[in-house]
């Protein structure tokens, strides 16, 4: 068992394989331990995230080290065949991998059985093993952007289907129409931990809606995608219910999203947290309208979003510095503040300009939005498609009556100190190194910090992707199994070129970890806007950090 250094609220706990991964997952499970908050199991580690006030990384790692790994796991007797379509963009090069042909790899892949060993990338990702003993196939060098929903991969000696339309760095042998995410289903996920699957080529099959059927007889999968359920249930309800104030939506911006603290303890589905970006920003909002501070707001992108007052009610916009402007019914228009409770009257219009630094506003209404929770919040999911769909256009959004009858103040000294970055402009991140330092050269180490990283257009909520002048090389060019990925998470791909994540980042990972941003930092991250530099300095060595675990 080896322990290493993740950030001041993680660590990272290696084991031999997969086997004892398990066994210590059941152990902290069947026992936990007072301050340890997630458990994100991957192929041979458990991410271990903890609340530092109620239990130090040394007691931590004394509890866990101390656990019982004897006995043997149990696999369930539920066994799920899903029917693929071996056409797959990466069939032809996997099978050039393995030294065998296209027809082969299917045999192999449709001959053997898998076994559910962890969730986690994504709702509804579970990652299988125990498969043909040929399959050891690396991941691509630079990810794909876009993955389709239901694509049948293979990365090192795990295949998956990924649940989602989403990025992913696996290599696709197929495509299934199995649905392995549903909101519709008592069990969202199709594939549970310990579940045995077997993969059928549908070319063989009546037709895939037959095996499916067969596989899962008591379960109807949807056909209503779970955010057109939500939709409608939340449009029929703001039509309904509407006895007081609320606010309609006349422009959308680039990209409007209900958030709030986020979904938290619901790993073990594959769900991570997600949340509003600049944390300080949300509560913020909300205090300033009197509400509590995890009542849901809107998070908007880049500018454009116009609400309409429909009754009278108080709003608050934080975050990103942006131009605020009031147009009452009768035309007339003038710029509000940042930070400041606005009053609105019937009929007045509410507008957000493009930023001039930042990326982020967040939009809080007194009594706060009548939003259904999904999982236990509000925040919208992405990558993972969790949460209620983004606005659109004309749409109303019912508020809640206020419980108190207080707004504050936000004094100066409370304002957001930290300069936000603009487009082209530079930002300076700490960071913490760990997990996988040692992975890389000590020139590529240096290199992190020593020039700059600009934000591409290829970044969204999921993870900023940086182009640095300068690759990072690896001292171990072996593939990492899959592991459990923080918040703030510096990853490094093939290409050397790395990606930091953000809220609604996978849950785990399959490239090296060289250190997280610093979580006093991570506010400013969900702040970086597209081509903005961003700078790295290191606040604490990866040797600083091991020998206290």
């Amino acid at each position: 068992m080896r322990f290493l250094p993740v950030h001041r609220q993680a660590i990272l706990v290696e084991l031999a394989d997969l086997q004892q991964t398990l066994l210590l997952l059941g152990a902290l499970q069947a026992k936990a331990i007072p301050g340890v908050q997630e458990l994100v199991p991957a192929a041979r580690t458990i991410l271990v995230q903890f609340a530092p006030h109620l239990i130090t990384a040394a007691e931590l790692v004394q509890a866990i080290a101390g656990c019982d790994l004897s006995g043997s796991v149990q696999r369930s007797d539920v066994l799920v065949q899903i029917p693929v379509r071996y056409e797959g963009e990466d069939l032809a090069e996997v099978a050039q991998i393995l030294g065998i042909t296209a027809e082969e790899v299917v045999r192999r892949h449709t001959g053997c059985e898998w076994s559910v060993a962890f969730t986690g990338f994504a709702p509804g990702f579970a990652y299988l093993s125990g498969g043909d003993a040929i399959f050891n196939v690396p991941r691509r060098a630079t990810p794909r952007t876009k993955v389709p929903a239901g694509a049948v991969a293979l990365a090192g000696t795990f295949s998956a289907v990924y649940p989602q339309a989403s990025p992913g760095g696996w290599q696709i042998i197929g495509v299934t129409d199995t649905a392995m995410w549903d909101l519709a289903r008592d069990l969202p996920a199709l594939l549970q931990p310990g579940y045995r699957v077997q993969f059928v080529d549908a070319a063989t099959q009546k037709s895939a809606s037959d095996a499916l059927s067969d596989a899962i007889p008591d379960r109807k999968v949807s056909e209503i995608h779970p955010e057109q359920v939500q939709e409608q249930e939340q449009g029929h309800q703001a039509a309904a219910t509407l006895k007081g104030s609320a606010l309609r939506v006349r422009a959308t911006g680039l990209l409007t999203l209900f958030q709030d603290l986020g979904r938290h303890g619901q790993a073990g589905q594959g769900v991570s947290a997600s949340g509003a970006m600049d944390q300080a920003a949300f509560k913020t909002a909300n205090r300033l309208v009197g509400n509590a501070s995890q009542v849901p707001v809107l998070e908007t992108v880049g500018g454009g979003l116009s609400l309409q007052s429909v009754g009278d009610n108080v709003v608050a916009v934080t975050g990103a510095d942006a131009p605020i402007s009031l147009t009452t019914a009768e035309g007339q228009r003038w710029q509000v503040p940042r930070y400041a409770a606005i009053a609105l009257a019937d009929g007045d219009v509410l507008s957000i300009g493009q930023p001039t630094a930042g990326a982020r506003c967040y939009v809080a209404v007194r009594g706060g939005y009548e939003v259904a929770p999904v999982l236990g919040s509000a925040s919208t999911d992405t990558l993972a498609h969790v949460g209620p769909p983004a606005l659109r256009s004309g749409q109303l959004l019912v508020v809640q009556p206020a419980q108190k009858s207080v707004v504050a103040v936000v004094a100066d000294t409370a304002l957001p100190v930290q300069n936000l970055p603009a487009a082209g402009g530079e930002v300076v991140l700490d960071v913490e190194l760990g997990p996988r330092t040692d992975w890389f050269t000590a020139e590529a180490v240096a290199l992190l910090a020593g020039q700059r990283w600009q934000v591409t257009s290829q970044s969204n909520r999921v993870g900023l992707r940086l182009a640095g002048e300068q690759a990072l090389t690896r001292a171990i060019s072996s593939e990492l199994p899959s592991e459990g990925t923080p918040l703030g998470a510096i990853q490094v791909p093939a290409s050397g070129q790395p990606v930091l994540f953000l809220a609604d980042h996978p849950l785990t990972g399959g490239y090296p970890v060289i250190g997280c941003v610093a979580l006093h930092h991570l506010d400013l991250a969900g702040q970086i806007p597209v081509g903005a530099w961003i700078r790295f300095n290191p606040v604490r060595s990866f040797e600083e950090l091991t020998p206290t675990l």
